[in-house]
């Protein structure tokens, strides 16, 4: 009977071995997720504008810079895009859910956003880290409501 505890023994350790090897290979792959494309997303960049641009490889031309809010445009070999910081999570959520109303992409980190069409995304994506969240527009502009752009809530008049 010691023979066949010791063997059980020795099957238990190797069960154990397994799951232990099985389980550290899943961790490795969570760890390299890259969206299924091959290319592992970096943690989530966090920084000033400008930091920001700096990472995406971006000379940022700013178009806002309040309290509030920091807003640029940016250019880059993968397109052109809009990046904004913002002061609190709140005043980051408004702004996505009024920036919802146009449509597009947008790589959302910790108090900044990007956005673009998909494909910058995807690419802004590499250097910065982020969640990618997409809007359709709620309407083209060209609907036959007969009102203004500017008259809807989602929109600010010039």
């Amino acid at each position: 009977m010691t023979t066949r505890r010791g063997a059980r023994g020795v099957q238990d350790a190797w069960r154990a071995a397994a799951l232990v090897a099985g389980c550290v290979g899943l961790a490795l792959l969570a760890a390299c997720d890259g969206g299924g494309d091959g290319t592992a997303i970096p943690p989530t960049a966090t920084g000033t504008l400008e930091e920001l641009a700096a990472q995406a490889h971006c000379e940022p031309k700013i178009q806002t810079d309040a309290q509030e809010l920091r807003q640029a445009n940016c250019t880059t070999e993968e397109g052109r895009y809009v990046l904004a910081t913002f002061a609190t999570d709140r005043g980051q959520r408004e702004w996505i859910n009024e920036a919802n109303d146009y449509g597009g992409s947008y790589l959302v980190g910790r108090r900044w956003v990007a956005v673009s069409d998909a494909t910058v995304i995807a690419a802004l994506r590499g250097r910065l880290g982020g969640t990618v969240e997409t809007a359709s527009p709620h309407h083209s502009g060209s609907g036959g409501s007969g009102g203004s752009e500017a008259g809807h809530s989602g929109h600010r008049g010039s």
